[in-house]
Formats: C-alpha cells, structure tokens, sequence
C-alpha cells in the first residue's frame, strides 16, 4: 500500500514489469510528514493499482510478483549488543536514518516517525516513554519482541533519547507481563547506554495502551484535548517501532517486516509471524493453519479497535499488528435498540466524551456538531460500543464521522 501512514500519500516510484530488489524504494512523497514505501522482496511489479485497504477502503498499491527463489529476510537481534553507544550518532544521521528507512508508529497510529524524533530547541521533549502495553485481548506480537528482542528494542530506544537529547525515559509494561518487565531490567543492568532507564509495570486495564492513557499512569500530565503528546514535551513511542529505528539507524535496514499476530478462536494454529509488509490477509490465516469452521468474522488488528475486512486479498500494512479471527460464540447477535440515554457509555469513555451524542450528530450528517462535542479527542479504543446495552455501534459512527470531515477538508481520499 502507498498509504501507510499519517500525511502526505506516496507516489509509485517504480513502473509496470520493473524488475525490483528486496529492500528498494518504490514509493515517496517529498511532504514532511510523510514515510517512503520499500518492497520487502525481490520481484517484477505487476500492476500499479488500487487494492483494499483498512481504514480508506481502496487505495493504491503496488502489486508485486516475488521471484521463486526469493530469500526470506530473518529476525536479526543477535545482531545488537548491550555494549552500544548511541553517542557515535548525531541527532541528525538518526532522523535521516528513520526517515530514509520510512518507519511509522507501528502500535497503530501510523504517525512519521522520523517527525516525532527531530529535535525542536522550541519545544524540547523532557520524557520520553516507550509503549509495551499490549492491552487487546488475543494480540501478543510486542510481546514476543520485548522477549525476543529485548536488546534490539533498547538499542532502538537509546538511539531515540540520543535524538531528542534526553535522558528521562520509561519503559511501560503491563503488569500481567512479569517476563518482559524481568527481560526488560535484566537487559538495561548489562547496557550502560540504557542505565539511567526505568521499567514501570503498569495497571493492566483497557485501554493502556492509548499515549493519553499511558502518561498520566505514568507522570500524572494530562494532554490537551485536541492536542498531542509534545505539547506537553512528552514522546510517546511503541516497542516496535523502537526495534524498527535500531535496524534503520545501525543496518540500514528500511521497514519492510514487522511481527503480526494472527489468532482467535477461529484459527486453527494461533501464532505470531515475522511476515513481509504486503502480504495477504489469507495468506497470513493459511501459514496460521487456515480457518476452523465455526469462523464467521476476520478482522485487521484487535476485536476492540480493529476494522472487520470482507476482501481477504487486503494486505497486511506497517501498522497491522494482528489479524483477528472470531467464531459465532464470540458475536452477540442482537438488534440495535434506540437510545436509553443510561449514560453507560459516559462512564466507560476513557477521554470523557459523551459518545452518543456525538453518534447521533454523525448518524443525521451533523458534522458540526460532532465536532463542538470534540470528536477528534475520541481514542477509538471501542469501550462505548461494548458497554451500550442498545447495541448502538458508537464507535463506528464516530469513526466514520472522522472520515467524513477529513474528506471536506480534502484530506483524505473520497
């Protein structure tokens, strides 16, 4: 996909029937907010065409045939060291390094990351806290790296401290995880460049993993409503994406991997997969075993925040951590009931919405509406739609109200 992140679309860089290597740039754009698009095998291009994609429903794509002989790419974090030191890099050769190497938040927002890391002297960032909350039932794929990785990750941490030139930095796991609190601590006492960082084990509670939920567990600030974390000179960043800098900054490796989940009850053999960008959501549920009969709904990400797919030639992207299979026992079927006004869904919302009438306003084109009741500060985390005893899919209007302004202010796709 050329769209994978917050910001500017990439253009194809490539043409039909190009030969291309593993690990070439295919797709650009020259906007600052903005991540490049690399081909995770050697290949022909095939078509340059509109493909399923998640959140825009269709988007262009690079359709690429892999050669026969094409050398899978293997995990490398015997390739990290405690002894690292981040002080051989400027603040400048990292953001060049992330930014050539087109990584984005990987835990779901899919924001430049190459942004976040560029030093501001005006706005200088004071805490940084690394995300390994993994709060979503089913997904355990950043759990599997904080075990597997756990030097990779640090390396990928230190090298985001050494950019923004700060020292104050927390790793945040949920206590549910004491294997990767241990790995966590037991790595930092033998790397020296990670000695001054703090493993917190966190409340295991939904939704954790939100940065606004995150910093006040962590340093008791609030973000602004409407606003984000550096204004209040915190980065938030995911463990992966800490991996993926590691790689960028001493392998010169661009993102073309990640780790994925593919689970639930509707999976014959649940598991975790170090798969190439691109690759198929029935491609992914064929190497987890394929589906059990009882399968009814697939879905990209988790079963709280994640997007249901129909097209199961929909590609998995840098930010889909998980593909989600339910059976008919995990979906209530039930009809949509009119509103009780219970106030359920006020008390569940983490960011103290009032998410039903902000449903309602998108439900009869009230766009403005929706807006002065601060739709954009919805986290998407899903809480109002499962404790609604109306069965009303609130996040979903509030979702698709979100598409809609973006669409008149043009950005975004129609």
């Amino acid at each position: 996909m050329l769209s994978q992140h917050i910001g500017a679309i990439c253009k194809p860089v490539v043409n039909k029937r190009d030969h291309i290597a593993a690990g070439q740039l295919i797709g650009n754009a020259e906007a600052f907010v903005s991540a490049p698009v690399h081909s995770p095998v050697n290949g022909t291009v095939k078509d340059i065409a509109l493909q399923s994609h998640p959140v825009l429903g269709r988007a262009e794509a690079i359709i690429i045939e892999s050669d026969e002989d094409n050398p899978p790419k293997q995990p490398c974090p015997d390739k990290f060291s405690t002894d690292f030191d981040p002080s051989r890099f400027l603040p400048e050769q990292i953001f060049d390094a992330v930014r050539k190497a087109g990584i984005v938040g990987m835990g779901g927002a899919g924001f430049p990351t190459s942004v976040k890391i560029k030093l501001n002297p005006e706005s200088p960032i004071n805490t940084i806290i690394i995300n390994g909350c993994e709060c979503e039932p089913f997904i355990t794929c950043d759990y599997r790296i904080m075990l597997e990785w756990t030097v990779q990750i640090l390396t990928g941490v230190s090298l985001i401290g050494r950019a923004l030139n700060c020292g104050n930095i927390y790793i945040a796991v949920e206590d549910n995880k004491p294997d990767a609190v241990a790995a966590f601590e037991q790595a930092i006492r033998k790397m020296p460049s990670a000695s001054s960082m703090k493993v917190v084990a966190v409340k295991t509670k939904y939704p954790q993993g939100g940065e606004r939920q995150l910093i006040k567990s962590i340093i008791n600030k609030d973000v602004p409503t409407g606003g984000i974390p550096p204004m209040i000179n915190v980065l938030v960043a995911n463990v992966a994406t800490a991996a993926a800098i590691a790689e960028a900054v001493l392998l010169d490796n661009p993102l073309t991997h990640r780790v994925v989940t593919v689970s639930g009850g509707g999976i014959k053999n649940p598991g975790n997969f170090y798969a190439p960008i691109g690759t198929s959501a029935s491609h992914l549920i064929e190497l987890a075993g394929g589906l059990n009969d009882n399968a009814v709904k697939i879905i990209l990400g988790g079963p709280m925040m994640g997007f249901s797919i129909a097209d199961l030639s929909t590609p998995l992207t840098k930010t889909g951590g998980a593909i989600t299979v339910l059976t008919d026992k995990d979906i209530v079927k039930r009809k949509e009931t009119p509103c009780i006004r219970c106030g359920r869904c006020v008390e569940a919302c983490p960011v103290n919405l009032n998410p039903t009438r902000i449903a309602h306003a998108v439900k009869h084109n009230l766009l403005d509406a929706a807006q002065e009741y601060y739709m954009s500060a919805c986290i998407e985390c899903g809480c109002c739609s499962y404790i609604c005893p109306a069965d009303i899919e609130l996040s979903g209007f509030i979702k698709t109200g979100k598409i809609l302004v973006a669409r008149q202010k043009k950005l975004m796709p129609k």
